[in-house]
């Protein structure tokens, strides 16, 4: 009889291990807006350095999707679809199909309409859909109802919630049982973009902000590691793009490119703008761009460099302009109103101060090991084969990470 026990308890704990082997190790995405790969650089980043250290860097940055904005770029990495081809097409975007609305950061109705974010499935649908739970600490798009599916726990954004509040938030979700604990967590920080576009990359309030983020995620370390968490969570550490310095006296002003009474609707102004003629005025506003300007470049939408991807969605107005890195566009009107400082992204992807952050840490991934420079669509079908999920259609290769992973679900 004594035996019989024996062979059971074995026969138990080998079915326990065999089930706990069987879950996803947590996998925690975490973006930290406007972080530029050479931050790393200025000594104020312990943590992240260590994490880069001991895993996986991109060390000369991942390269954004065109535009590089904030919106297309975060639905990219979590889609793997450039930002063409998800519909998320820039910060700011009209649809015809949805009239009279205009897209915007601050439109909080138009945020949580879910026909602007409904031509993709990002991952914490298709986790949640397959039998998996995620929670979103932020991250564009998570607190909408995509296809008719939320997260199983989220959070409306909130700039002003703290960033110890967030770390915390996913703490206490790493905090419940194996069985409802989130196998897919993302975590969201701005204070780094918004440093950046307040006082330049190369400020010391932007440096600062680097810092603090530093220090947030050092929270989260130790709380994953007092909780034994540490040795089993994957963390992919990201940014959606980079950021560059404006200035006052780099700027095309678009009256002296063109009749701006011309122009029915400009999106937005900045490094990259989009041009919508009033009707009967395309020939002339096309007429216009293609003249040779300094510090721009303009195009047809069905003339951009193939190299953008960009131009096919109904979405994209019809001219596009892009300025020369540290350039911005403006009109009269707009400079004497908010003339251009600090910095800013939406520049050329290929332009190395455009490039993102990428660190990835865990035991699915070598240590001390380097990468050289990807596309961020890549990053979707790592996420998949991180969770075991079936992926959807993408443009991502995983083959670029085959190297830097010691196991592959």
């Amino acid at each position: 009889m004594r035996r019989l026990h024996r062979l059971l308890a074995i026969a138990f704990i080998a079915l326990l291990s065999a089930w706990v082997q069987a879950q996803p190790a947590p996998l925690i995405l975490v973006s930290i807006d406007g972080f530029r790969p050479d931050y790393l650089e200025r000594g104020v980043t312990p943590v992240l350095s260590r994490l880069a250290r001991d895993g996986v860097l991109a060390s000369q940055g991942m390269r954004p999707s065109f535009p590089s904005l904030t919106f297309p770029n975060h639905y990219t990495l979590v889609t793997g679809l450039t930002p063409d081809h998800h519909g998320v097409v820039n910060n700011t975007m009209t649809d015809e199909k949805i009239p009279d609305v205009l897209f915007t950061l601050g439109n909080r109705a138009a945020l949580a309409d879910r026909r602007w974010w409904d031509g993709a499935t990002p991952i914490w649908v298709s986790a949640e859909q397959q039998g998996l739970k995620s929670a979103t600490m932020f991250w564009p798009g998570s607190d909408v109802d995509i296809q008719g599916v939320r997260p199983s726990d989220w959070r409306a954004y909130d700039h002003n919630f703290p960033a110890d509040a967030r770390v915390d938030q996913v703490l206490e979700w790493m905090d419940r049982p194996l069985a409802t604990r989130p196998d897919f967590v993302t975590l969201y920080f701005e204070a780094v973009d918004t440093a950046g576009h307040r006082y330049g990359p190369q400020g010391a309030q932007t440096t600062a902000a680097v810092a603090s983020v530093d220090k947030a995620l050092g929270r989260l370390i130790q709380g994953l590691a007092t909780r034994g968490l540490l040795p089993q969570a994957n963390l992919v550490i990201l940014s959606d793009h980079g950021m560059a310095s404006l200035s006052p006296q780099r700027v095309v002003l678009l009256d002296e490119m063109l009749d701006t009474a011309s122009v029915r609707r400009f999106i937005p102004y900045g490094p990259l703008i989009g041009l919508t003629p009033l009707a009967g005025k395309e020939a002339q506003v096309k007429q216009s761009l293609a003249q040779p300007h300094e510090h721009v470049q303009c195009w047809p939408k069905a003339e951009l460099p193939a190299r953008f991807d960009y131009g096919r969605n109904a979405r994209v107005p019809p001219f596009i302009c892009l300025a020369e890195i540290e350039w911005s566009l403006a009109t009269r009107e707009s400079m004497a109103r908010n003339p251009p400082g600090g910095g800013s992204h939406g520049f050329d992807p290929d332009d190395p101060q455009m490039a993102a952050l990428f660190i990835a840490h865990g035991p699915a991934f070598v240590r001390g090991a380097a990468l050289e420079s990807f596309s961020n669509v890549d990053v979707y079908p790592l996420l998949a084969r991180l969770l075991g999920i079936r992926p959807q259609p993408h443009q991502g290769r995983l083959e670029t990470f085959m190297p830097v992973l010691t196991r592959v679900p």
